[in-house]
């Protein structure tokens, strides 16, 4: 299973664009190397992440064959480390709105029209 997809069905992040921006940024490492989205993961594997304010070490203890039930989900990993505190928490769909408005701001500066 992809790394964006299990992050989506184990619920660590809920959406999978945005667990894709995360992962595409250099937020997240598998097995100690930056990771990518499309990352293939496996049991045992050891995942972490920077998410918003915050820093997870967590264990990938099951890959299931597609989504889970929300009861299950927290079986899918053991966390092993967190650290940091939460500050003025945006939701995802405003980071998700403010990153395009950066990509939209770079874009009209940088990019020449034909």
């Amino acid at each position: 299973m992809r790394l964006d997809k299990f992050l989506k069905v184990s619920r660590i992040i809920k959406r999978r664009p945005i667990a894709k921006i995360v992962v595409d940024g250099g937020k997240a490492k598998l097995n100690g190397r930056t990771a990518k989205s499309g990352s293939e993961i496996k049991p045992g594997d050891v995942l972490e992440l920077e998410y918003y304010d915050k820093y997870f070490k967590f264990e990938i203890v099951e890959v299931p064959a597609g989504d889970v039930p929300k009861d299950r989900a927290k079986d899918l990993i053991r966390v092993l480390e967190t650290r940091g505190v939460r500050v003025n928490l945006e939701t995802e769909e405003e980071i998700f709105e403010r990153k395009l408005e950066e990509i939209r701001a770079y874009n009209k500066d940088h990019v020449k029209k034909p």
